[in-house]
């Protein structure tokens, strides 16, 4: 049951990843404390293990994902490259900050930020007032360097604390300065490979000397749950994004907020 588990995890975070370019994160970490806790975890290294294994995942998903979000013409490099080595200092910075924050407070932080993300989502509520009419991401490159960079440190920090792969930040982030929604997804997919390389590499490090990990860890990433994933989650990649191309732009902010809802309320509840 817990391979069959791990094999349906990759293949609704492969889909996941391509519809929203979240990397599939936000349901991967939940579902991983659920059956690391039924393989009899210590609950002090779980949170660790899953936020540290998701990240891990998204490696994978997000290479199917970028692919063909680019083929279709949605992942605006240039603006992804500005991001970039903001968000491989942040993510760094924000594995590092996980790996201190107790298992119990870090589902509480992720569960508070998944519920605020989905209320944005859902009224369109944007920092400043009302998005710009036309994109404005690159329309100064000395100035938008300088943004982009900063806002994919903080984007960074922030996904390696969570396990995502950025996107439910990127994405609405990048609509508010006026990105279409279709190409901030494409941007969020590429985006979640430096975070997830930064990151798996940070929660390896960070994990090297804890005790109670189970066998085959590498750190806090659990290789067993990531071979399951991988296996299903790099071709469901693809589905998802097909879909992100097909399904009108309200419906992806609905579905989004609903699931970001669901996650931030099961571990608050839990």
């Amino acid at each position: 049951m817990i391979i069959l588990t791990y094999l349906v995890l990759g293949a609704l975070a492969g889909v996941l990843a391509g519809l929203f370019g979240i990397g599939g994160g936000l349901v991967i970490v939940p579902v991983l404390v659920w059956s690391l806790g039924a393989q009899g975890v210590t609950p002090d290294v779980i949170m660790h293990l899953a936020v540290g294994t998701s990240l891990a995942s998204i490696l994978f998903t997000s290479i199917n994902s970028v692919r063909t979000h680019h083929l279709k013409g949605s992942v605006v490099w240039p603006v992804v490259m500005r991001m970039g080595a903001g968000i491989l200092v942040g993510s760094s910075l924000g594995a590092i900050t996980a790996a201190a924050i107790p298992g119990e407070h870090l589902q509480t932080i992720i569960g508070v930020f998944a519920v605020l993300m989905a209320a944005q989502m859902a009224t369109g509520w944007q920092p400043g007032g009302q998005p710009a009419e036309a994109p404005q991401v690159v329309s100064n490159p000395r100035r938008d360097t300088l943004v982009l960079g900063t806002g994919g440190a903080v984007i960074g920090w922030a996904s390696a604390i969570f396990g995502i792969g950025g996107g439910s930040l990127v994405v609405p982030w990048l609509s508010w300065r006026g990105m279409p929604v279709r190409q901030a997804v494409g941007i969020a997919a590429a985006c979640g490979l430096p975070i997830a390389v930064s990151g798996t590499l940070t929660f390896m490090w960070a994990g090297q000397q804890v005790e109670g990990l189970p066998e085959y860890s590498l750190g806090y990433v659990y290789l067993p749950a990531l071979l399951g994933i991988v296996l299903t989650s790099v071709w469901f990649a693809r589905l998802g994004a097909l879909l992100a191309h097909r399904l009108p732009a309200t419906v992806l902010k609905r579905s989004f907020a609903l699931l970001l809802a669901a996650v931030g309320l099961h571990f608050l509840l839990a």
